[in-house]
């Protein structure tokens, strides 16, 4: 907020991971944990909780075989958000803008004041990218948002990427919940809650 009442900019990407949960890969999860230096004790018991998985699938009448899983972090689980920060902790490594996590939401962002700092940002889409590619993890540019949060009325398009794909400008974008108008107005946040709050008092009634 001091930087837009400074009349400063700041331009962030919130980036769409597509079925994180499910492409975890064990091994390199594992991995990842005994690396952090927890108790190795620790490791075991993760490691019993996720392999051995198994799933079939029906369809109409015709159930299939049943096939081991080497990938998925256990949707709905209270390990679940746990073990995918374990597994994308690394994502920050030479990385100069800022970025927050929370599972597989995540956002890169960075006070704009000339070119030079957008080069660096998309230099870090790219760093993310090169990321996603090495722990098989998918990113849908689609999916994502670019952001330009500022107090301007007029403002400049935004020409960032990610795997070769244009990430679409929005005014506005939801991180955890919360909408972030690109001015910082909390009127869409309000009118949501509101919305779902009286949706809540309808269902309960």
């Amino acid at each position: 907020m001091r930087t837009l009442d400074n009349g400063d900019k700041i331009d962030a990407t919130v980036v769409d991971f597509s079925k994180a949960f499910d492409l975890v890969p064990h091994g390199r999860l594992l991995t990842k944990i005994a690396n952090s230096g927890v108790d190795s004790r620790v490791v075991v018991w993760i490691r019993e909780f996720l392999l051995c998985r198994t799933q079939r699938v029906r369809v109409g009448g015709q159930l299939s075989a049943e096939v081991t899983l080497t990938s998925e972090v256990p949707h709905g689980s209270l390990l679940g958000p746990l073990l995918i920060l374990a597994y994308v902790n690394d994502i920050w490594r030479n990385m100069e803008s800022t970025i927050r996590l929370y599972a597989d939401d995540c956002v890169i962002y960075r006070k704009i004041i000339n070119n030079a700092d957008m080069e660096k940002l998309q230099k870090d889409l790219d760093r993310l990218r090169e990321w996603a590619v090495e722990n098989e993890m998918k990113i849908n540019p689609s999916k994502s948002k670019a952001v330009r949060f500022t107090r301007a009325r007029v403002k400049d398009p935004l020409n960032y990427s990610l795997m070769g794909t244009l990430i679409p400008e929005a005014s506005s974008c939801k991180y955890l919940g919360i909408i972030l108008r690109s001015d910082l107005c909390w009127a869409d946040q309000v009118n949501y809650a509101v919305k779902k709050a009286w949706k809540a008092l309808h269902f309960t009634m």
